[in-house]
């Protein structure tokens, strides 16, 4: 139950709770990214029918200022410009005619006959075109006596002397502009209103209502004192919901595989601790069995051997000398597992000291010599001139030193070299043992400090467990390391300690 609820606990904080988090911060993202692409296609909209706008409205100024230039050459008799009017209004579509007007704004002649003598002076634009003899286009849409709807742009024609003689207007049809921003954009709603915000005329409306500022972007035209306002295109909630879908399988999917991997680390993990624990569960069998029958089995053992030496001394024979020696030798060997079988069983049991190490070094640097000179190996040691004061039993970092120099001369056949070297750390000493001996390949490495394994045809298998057991009941640390061929490294670690053995 504990574990169901450890599982259901993390898969909450490693799946839900990011899950929920990620698609939260996509979702509000999405809508934002949405928001932005869909303004800037409503801004690209206007963008077209403002440059559309743009160059209408220079074309028409074009004409009506060649108009003007005709008109000033024929002052005198202005019914000759009836024929350019014509020719100019029939020849473009989007005229709903042109005329020439007198300064009080009564028609003289133009290229409709239906507005002959009719008096524009009521109209804002022509009121303003007197005021700043300026060229002036209308604010407001305006309906014909034929019915149609026009926009006015009115042009004034002065003479030398600034004295205005004329107006030249043209009426732009609004149905064919209309026709042409339809045709731009078929399905964008979008109106044109002037500086006080009043529609002109509105594009694709189809009766709906004006547009609101929050649902749509508005943008000057530059040649005109108007605004294009286009309406902001509609969400596509079923894209979106289709994009969701997608991104939101590929957030859990990739919160799961997060949690298999963070599940296999932790089983991982369980792993190498249960086979801690199996370790220490053999170690505590071992000293189980050493506490209890160690010395049952040294006391026979005694015996055994103090009856085989007298044999040993009534039957001289050399054959008979043969058997005893290799009968001794196995008792001392039995009593040697023995002695380990006490040490893995009682590690705690012992008294420790402050001791310097180089004084255990230099007490057990002579049979290191003796053996190296033996077997044909250079021996080296570098040892600081500092105490290095750690707390241990003398004894038993001896017989570590020696198991570990023991197993470095087995593992160089035809000589090599040894390297014992001290090193001073901040906290720590490292002894550090170095041979060229035949290595341990890397499947062994994993297994050497098991109980009972052992690579040599007559070991016990227990002498690194007993040293990697004596070293951590000094608070320090053993690792090994070695190539095939090349050697073998073995590192001690042990906590110094800041004061001299005498306080």
């Amino acid at each position: 139950m504990k574990k169901l609820n450890n599982n259901f606990f993390l898969y909450m904080i490693v799946v839900i709770l990011p899950t929920l988090i990620g698609i939260s911060y996509y979702l509000n993202d999405a809508m934002n990214v949405d928001n932005q692409e869909r303004k800037e296609e409503a801004l690209w909209i206007a963008s077209i029918h403002q440059r559309s706008w743009d160059q209408f409205i220079a074309e028409t100024v074009t004409s009506l200022d060649i108009i003007a230039l005709a008109a000033e050459s024929i002052i005198e008799s202005p019914d000759k410009l009836e024929p350019l009017l014509l020719k100019t209004h029939w020849k473009d579509p989007r005229y709903g005619g042109i005329y020439l007007l007198d300064p009080n704004g009564t028609v003289i002649t133009g290229s409709n006959s239906f507005l002959q003598n009719v008096n524009f002076s009521d109209n804002e634009y022509i009121k303003e075109i007197n005021r700043t003899k300026d060229l002036i286009i209308s604010n407001h849409q305006e309906t014909l006596t034929n019915g149609q709807k026009v926009i006015g742009i009115g042009k004034p024609i002065l003479s030398e002397n600034g004295q205005l003689l004329y107006i030249l207007i043209a009426h732009l049809r609004v149905d064919h502009v209309q026709n042409i921003m339809r045709l731009l954009t078929p399905d964008t709603k979008l109106s044109i209103t002037n500086p006080d915000g009043e529609v002109i005329m509105d594009i694709n409306m189809k009766g709906s209502s004006e547009l609101s500022n929050d649902r749509s972007i508005s943008i000057p035209i530059d040649r005109l004192p108007w605004s294009i306002k286009v309406e902001i295109p509609k969400r596509d909630i079923s894209e979106m919901i289709k994009r969701a879908i997608i991104v939101i399988i590929q957030i859990i999917f990739i919160f799961h595989i997060l949690f298999l991997f963070i599940k296999y680390l932790m089983l991982k993990r369980q792993a190498v601790r249960e086979q801690k624990e199996n370790e220490l569960q053999k170690l505590e069998l071992v000293g189980t069995l050493a506490a209890s029958s160690a010395h049952e089995i040294r006391n026979p053992l005694t015996g055994i051997k103090g009856l085989v030496q007298l044999l040993s001394e009534k039957y001289t024979n050399t054959e008979d000398q043969y058997y005893f020696s290799v009968i001794n030798d196995e008792i001392n060997r039995i009593n040697e597992i023995v002695g380990e079988f006490l040490i893995l069983g009682k590690p705690t049991a012992q008294k420790t000291e402050i001791i310097d190490l180089r004084k255990i070094i230099f007490e057990i640097e002579p049979l290191i010599i003796s053996e190296a000179h033996l077997n044909n190996i250079e021996y080296q040691s570098f040892i600081p001139d500092i105490p290095i004061l750690v707390d241990c039993t003398k004894d038993q970092l001896k017989q570590v030193l020696l198991n570990l120099t023991k197993n470095a001369f087995e593992s160089m056949h035809a000589g090599g070299q040894l390297i014992i070297k001290f090193i001073v750390l901040p906290t720590k000493c490292q002894i550090k043992i170095t041979d060229t001996g035949t290595g341990i390949p890397d499947e062994e490495i994993e297994k050497i400090f098991q109980p009972f394994y052992t690579s040599k045809e007559m070991g016990t298998g227990l002498g690194l467990v007993v040293c990697k057991r004596l070293i951590q009941s000094f608070g320090g640390e053993i690792h090994l390391t070695s190539k095939v061929n090349k050697g073998t490294q073995v590192d001690i670690f042990l906590p110094i300690i800041k004061r001299s053995p005498e306080q």
